[in-house]
């Protein structure tokens, strides 16, 4: 059965194409889903332009929106291994990995609700006497949120607790290839009695659908995670509209390891920061500068703990690394290893795909230092 996507608080088939959500570790079909049209999102942007603007949403006090947030928290701890199972099943990573960024949705959801009840603000000083000095927080009105495939439900939640508590209304457009627990979101988000309209899930390729929503005259903020092109492209879109961007792009971030570092914290900790996500975070740790004078022996200890992580299918326990997310990817890092290669880089550990064996279904990849 073709799963529905979620439109201005109605459930039903998108009048887009269908697409399947395929599980990373051996490509089996988790589902198919229907995608939204253009029509589609002109719907759930107009639709959610009424919604926040309703008096029984605009007017509600803090408490009454931070009430929604405790229960979507609730909700989601309450179905804390079963959603860390889907999350694995969307982009194949470990279960103990889904599990904590499961339990830390649940947690910004909790924490935004308890800021929304008791949210302070500084004023400036009276320009004369007779004046009187006062702050009005007003709600920006429709958000769209693009989030990336790497993190799902914790990069949404920290998009949609924040715009919800500000009494905004929010079109969420998830990665294409990680779709099935955005939806689920939706579901929590009901049971939690948020109003309709107020939230929409809108499946489909960022190019087409992602784009239609951020052009959408009634859209007034973006919120993007990803990659630093389609950030770029999408400041010049809020810039063209006069309307403000939360950006979170990718890098290559560095760490440094200083001479009077613990080595085994320090390789530990750097170890953590690339392999974590195997390697598919905008903030992982994937250039490293290290003290001449401890190089040598930091970089055995690095290399002996890298040996010892376990590449496996993640739903099984005690698996480091997963699956990362599809053939494409897996192809992407592997050229970049054999042009480092190439450009006189040495392998000191992992440098190459696992293509035997039960593994081989999936897009594996050893852990990797140059």
């Amino acid at each position: 059965m073709v799963k529905e996507i979620y439109i201005a608080g109605e459930w039903r088939l998108g009048q887009g194409d269908t697409i399947q959500s395929l599980f990373p570790a051996d490509q089996s079909v988790n589902a198919e889903i229907s995608t939204a049209s253009l029509d589609d999102v002109n719907e759930a942007i107009e639709k959610a332009d009424l919604a926040w603007r309703k008096a029984e949403w605009r007017n509600s006090l803090p408490h009454e929106r931070a009430r929604i947030l405790y229960k979507v928290a609730d909700i989601t701890e309450a179905r804390v291994d079963e959603l860390s199972k889907l999350q694995t099943r969307d982009n194949g990573k470990p279960l103990a990995e889904t599990r904590a960024l499961t339990l830390s949705a649940a947690a910004t959801a909790r924490y935004v609700a308890a800021a929304c009840e008791i949210l302070n603000d500084e004023l400036t000083t009276q320009r004369a006497p007779d004046f009187m000095t006062m702050s009005v927080h007003e709600p920006v009105g429709v958000v769209a949120a693009i989030t990336p495939w790497n993190s799902p439900i914790a990069s949404e939640v920290q998009k949609l607790a924040p715009a919800l508590a500000g009494g905004n209304a929010v079109i969420l457009k998830p990665a294409e290839v990680t779709s099935l627990i955005a939806l689920e979101l939706a579901k929590i988000f009901e049971e939690a009695g948020l109003p309709k309209g107020l939230l929409s899930v809108l499946v489909g390729r960022g190019s087409v659908i992602g784009d239609a929503i951020v052009k959408h005259p009634l859209v007034r903020k973006i919120s993007f995670t990803g990659g630093t092109c389609t950030g770029r492209h999408l400041a010049h879109i809020a810039a063209d509209k006069l309307i403000t961007t939360s950006l979170e792009l990718g890098g290559k971030s560095p760490t440094i390891v200083m001479q009077d570092a613990d080595i085994e914290l320090a390789a530990k900790g750097v170890a953590y920061g690339i392999f974590s996500s195997a390697g598919q975070a905008c903030i992982a740790g994937s250039r490293l500068f290290v003290h001449r004078s401890i190089y040598d022996q930091f970089l055995n200890r690095l290399v002996e703990i890298t040996k010892g992580l376990r590449v496996g299918h993640p739903e099984t326990s005690g698996v480091h690394l997963g699956s990362l997310i599809n053939p494409k990817h897996l192809a992407s890092v592997d050229a970049y290893v054999q042009l480092a290669k190439k450009e006189g880089g040495q392998v000191l550990v992992g440098g190459q795909a696992l293509t035997e064996g039960d593994l081989a279904k999936g897009s594996f990849y050893l852990p990797t230092a140059l």
